[in-house]
């Protein structure tokens, strides 16, 4: 999802979609410390973009 993309959202929007990619982000990190996954780069974009909806909601409550 683009940064414009982000913008676009309501506030309610944006923290639905924060807990939808948090508990992604939580599902990531427990698989892969049960097993490694293929691709651990997926919990550093999961994360930055966790960070993405974050900084949009602080910028929005301004």
């Amino acid at each position: 999802m683009k940064n414009s993309e982000l913008r676009a959202l309501s506030l309610d929007e944006l923290n639905k979609k924060l807990i939808i990619e948090k508990e992604n982000l939580d599902k990531l990190v427990f698989s892969h410390a049960v097993t490694p996954i293929e691709n651990p780069m997926k919990i550093k974009v999961a994360r930055k973009f966790v960070a993405r909806i974050k900084t949009e909601i602080y910028h929005k409550n301004k």
